[in-house]
């Protein structure tokens, strides 16, 4: 059997605009901050998976000038949103394979001023449609068949769950962004650490119905990184390392399986509820025994529709589920207590580091004023469109 791998060091930067740093500056904070928070240096290291989006290709290498080059293998990432989780999963499997006892995985963007993002592109797409490149006959949805900017892509996906199951209306997706942001003010790392009400989220901007601007995520700088150790090599640090190492109780990644169904608006739900069905089938626990969630709240209707995804709740109960209580930080479940993509912000590549960074300061009781008490077990999830969802389920120590 697979040896445990346990993260030993992570940290994220502040989130934000940082202009007098390059993607470089950021991810080779993040790194050095992550071999300090382990105790170990980059020399002990025997690969490093960098994963970046929007800007260099090569990102590992570059962070591998300024962290330290000893010559082990570099993997440079790129899976949308899921970018940051699937480099994390990368150093598992190589652990797990036996090819090193330890690893690094760092995940960086750039975005602050970066506009609204779109899961598509339709550059030169003027008003006649003239059918070419690898879709042939197939046009653009922008502007056609709905859109293919992530505000409005999120917010159909958000409408439709309110259309099946009903009691999903704008005062209840702006009350999943007060939560949010009511969170954020605990958060010092987070992008925006400002309470609003809920007449200022739903009297703001409207982005793409029912998404205001406090209800979208925030584009902004960062970076993440994490150091990963097999169990073997764990045992033989000292006491205080493994009293802060956090076990990788279940670490999965799916995309999108084949279905008859309508290709226009992505389906955000299954490949996220097959992800989280085999991370608690591989972590021996179910959503019962969680502490706490960290989940991609790209928007407020994305935060809806993923507490039934990952079966917080039964299904079609996410309504009743938020109305409980159970997802603020005092509730039965506490769902984005960092404040959120909403307010913590979302700096793609990092994002997927980031969420399991706030589950780890919990499961260590390193959170501050914003710990979870007696957090033994959290998940941190992240989708990107395209699609890509990745599934980590933490436990922690038990010394």
């Amino acid at each position: 059997m697979a040896e445990n791998v346990w993260i030993l060091g992570i940290t994220m930067t502040k989130f934000g605009k940082h202009a007098d740093k390059d993607l470089v500056d950021l991810a080779s904070l993040a790194a050095m901050g992550a071999l300090s928070d382990a105790g170990v240096t980059m020399g002990e290291m025997g690969i490093m998976a960098a994963g970046n989006l929007l800007g260099s290709p090569g990102i590992g290498q570059a962070i591998q000038k300024q962290v330290g080059q000893t010559g082990i293998p570099v993997y440079n990432v790129s899976n949308a949103c899921a970018t940051g989780a699937t480099a994390l999963r990368t150093v598992v499997m190589a652990i797990k394979a036996g090819e090193c006892d330890m690893g690094i995985a760092v995940g960086v963007e750039k975005l602050s001023g970066a506009g609204l993002l779109a899961g598509g592109s339709s550059k030169g797409d003027g008003k006649v449609w003239e059918p070419k490149g690898r879709y042939g006959a197939v046009a653009p949805t922008d502007g056609r068949v709905g859109t293919d900017t992530m505000p409005g892509t999120f917010a159909q996906i958000g409408m439709e769950y309110g259309h099946k199951y009903g009691g999903a209306d704008f005062e209840l997706f702006a009350r999943i962004s007060e939560k949010n942001h009511g969170h954020s003010v605990l958060n010092p790392l987070a992008a925006y650490s400002k309470r609003f009400t809920l007449e200022e989220i739903m009297g703001d901007m409207m982005i793409a119905y029912p998404n205001t601007r406090p209800m979208c995520s925030a584009n902004c700088d960062g970076a993440a990184a994490a150091v990963l150790v097999s169990e073997s090599k764990l045992r033989t640090l000292s006491l205080e390392q493994q009293r802060r190492a956090v076990k990788v109780a279940a670490s999965v990644l799916t995309t999108d399986p084949f279905e008859e169904a309508c290709q226009i608006l992505p389906d955000v739900n299954t490949l996220t509820r097959n992800a989280a069905k085999q991370a608690y089938e591989a972590a021996g626990v179910g959503p019962e025994d969680l502490d706490l969630v960290e989940l991609h709240d790209c928007f407020a209707t994305a935060e809806l529709v993923h507490y039934d995804n990952l079966m917080l709740c039964e299904v079609g109960g996410a309504v009743d589920f938020f109305n409980s209580g159970a997802p603020f930080r005092d509730g039965k479940m506490p769902v984005n207590v960092s404040g959120g993509l909403q307010s913590k912000g979302h700096p793609i590549s990092a994002t997927g580091i980031a969420n399991v960074w706030e589950v780890c300061h919990h499961l260590r009781g390193e959170a501050g004023d914003r710990q979870i008490e007696g957090a033994k077990v959290g998940l941190a999830h992240v989708i990107g469109l395209g699609s890509a969802c990745g599934v980590h389920v933490l436990e922690k120590s038990s010394l």
